[in-house]
């Protein structure tokens, strides 16, 4: 516990972007039907895990460095300053003040977090920071990991799930002349599109994985026919608003014609409807109950 309470004193020191988002966890009876759809819970044990892991990437990243030998990284952009405009008018309507500096660090959305923690509507500030997010992808250019505040990461701890794992450990097998089985000379001249590739077929595959999810929980949800569930609206748009269902997490669109005779206009600076005849507004994290005709925020 020692080397994980230093590992964690530095994940401290260079705070990282802490979002702590919900995983859906499907379970199954003995006959593959949906049962249940719950939180996956985030013990310490995962934290240990993680940060080792981590440590480990960064290891292998820094010794490919070292020997001057070409390295697939894991890289994560800053987010672009339009997102973090857009972000910056959502939370102000929410009456959360960001001020933003001359360099952009995970620790300004950290504190953001901090500062709302217990609040309504923290669960869709942390979705909101999320969107501003760029997403990570497989380079040999590197610009460093803003999420993780590392400016070399490697994925390397996982060869069986990854093939990035197994290009960095062939690369790790060759730059310090380990064995026969490291990169050759055609691997390394196609370095870079094989990067391109894989990013793309990790995309493609999250997709799926998000999409067979999504099915479960349809099943799931397909025998709660007329069951009234609390919900959260996570956005708005001039067709309807999107509900995510607190206990599950489905979402879907509850469309505007059903929300009686109001006219509304969408803000979408402040992801929220507002009503023409009555002084009323729905905008995201209000909660919402199935059946209800409007609601509370």
């Amino acid at each position: 516990m020692g080397a994980w309470r230093a590992l964690d004193a530095a994940r401290q020191r260079r705070e990282p972007l802490d979002l702590d988002l919900p995983e859906k966890r499907i379970e199954l009876d003995a006959d593959g039907r949906v049962v249940g759809v719950r939180r996956r819970e985030r013990l310490d044990a995962h934290r240990v895990v993680e940060d080792f892991m981590i440590a480990a990437n960064v290891s292998a990243a820094k010794a490919l460095e070292q020997a001057a030998f070409p390295c697939v990284y894991r890289i994560h952009e800053a987010p672009p300053r339009e997102k973090v405009m857009a972000l910056k008018t959502y939370l102000e309507s929410l009456g959360v003040p960001l001020a933003l500096g001359q360099v952009l660090r995970p620790a300004l959305f950290n504190d953001i977090l901090r500062r709302t923690a217990g609040s309504q509507s923290v669960e869709e500030i942390s979705e909101q920071i999320l969107r501003t997010q760029t997403q990570a992808v497989y380079s040999v250019d590197n610009v460093g990991h803003f999420g993780l505040a590392l400016a070399s990461y490697a994925h390397f701890t996982s060869p069986i799930r990854r093939y990035a794992d197994l290009l960095v450990h062939r690369a790790l097998v060759r730059a310090l002349d380990l064995g026969e089985d490291g990169l050759g000379d055609q691997d390394l001249r196609s370095l870079g599109a094989t990067a391109d590739h894989i990013s793309m077929t990790e995309r493609r595959a999250m997709m799926a994985e998000r999409d067979t999810i999504d099915r479960y929980v349809a099943q799931y949800l397909s025998g709660r026919i007329g069951a009234v569930m609390p919900g959260r609206v996570t956005g708005a748009t001039r067709f309807g608003l999107f509900v995510a269902l607190v206990e599950s997490g489905g979402d879907g669109l509850v469309p505007i014609s059903t929300l009686g005779d109001e006219r509304f206009h969408v803000d979408d600076a402040t992801q929220s409807l507002e009503g023409a005849r009555r002084a009323c507004a729905i905008r995201s994290a209000c909660v919402w109950t199935c059946g209800w005709s409007m609601p509370t925020c």
